[in-house]
C-alpha cells in the first residue's frame, strides 16, 4: 500500500467517522432542545445571543445553486461563523439532515441550516461534538474552511 493510498484510507474512515458523530451529536442535541433549525431562525439566534451557540451545519441540495438568496445567506452565516469561532461544516443531504433533526422528513421545509445551541448557564457537554470541533479544527489546518461531512445513510 502506498503512502497516498494511506492517507485516502484514513480520510474515507474519518469522513465516516466524523459522520456518524454528526448525527449522535444533532440526535443528542434534538433530546436537549439545543436545535434551531432555518436559515432565518438561526440568524435570528446569530444577532441576539451569539455566544449560544456551539455548532452550524449548513446543507446543500440542488436548489442551492439556483438560490441566490440562500447563497447569500450561507455567506453571511459562514462570515459570522468564522468571525465567532464556532465550527461550521457542510452537508450534502438535506434529506437525511431532515430525517435526523425532525419528527418526519417533510416537518422542516428549511433545514438548510442547523444551529446546536448551548445556554451558557447549562453545563451540555457531548463528546460526539468535541470530535467534531477537532474535526473542523484540522480541516482548518488544511485550508479547507467549511468542510464537507457524510451522513450516514439509515
Amino acid at each position: 500500500m502506498t503512502f497516498e493510498e494511506v492517507l485516502i484510507q484514513k480520510a474515507s474512515e474519518r469522513a465516516q467517522c466524523t459522520g456518524q458523530a454528526l448525527e449522535e451529536v444533532l440526535l443528542s442535541a434534538k433530546a436537549n432542545d439545543y436545535l434551531t433549525i432555518g436559515v432565518y431562525e438561526s440568524a435570528k439566534i446569530m444577532n441576539v445571543d451569539p455566544d449560544s451557540v456551539s455548532f452550524c451545519v449548513l446543507a446543500m441540495d440542488e436548489d442551492f445553486e439556483c438560490d441566490i438568496a440562500l447563497q447569500i445567506h450561507f455567506t453571511l452565516i459562514q462570515a459570522f461563523c468564522f468571525d465567532n469561532d464556532i465550527s461550521i461544516v457542510r452537508v450534502n443531504d438535506i434529506q437525511r439532515l431532515s430525517e435526523i433533526v425532525g419528527d418526519k422528513p417533510e416537518q422542516f421545509e428549511d433545514a438548510h441550516c442547523v444551529l446546536i445551541t448551548n445556554p451558557a448557564e447549562d453545563s451540555w457537554e457531548d463528546p460526539a461534538l468535541e470530535k467534531l470541533h477537532l474535526f473542523c479544527e484540522e480541516s482548518r489546518s488544511y485550508n479547507e474552511w467549511v468542510p464537507e461531512i457524510t451522513l450516514p445513510e439509515r
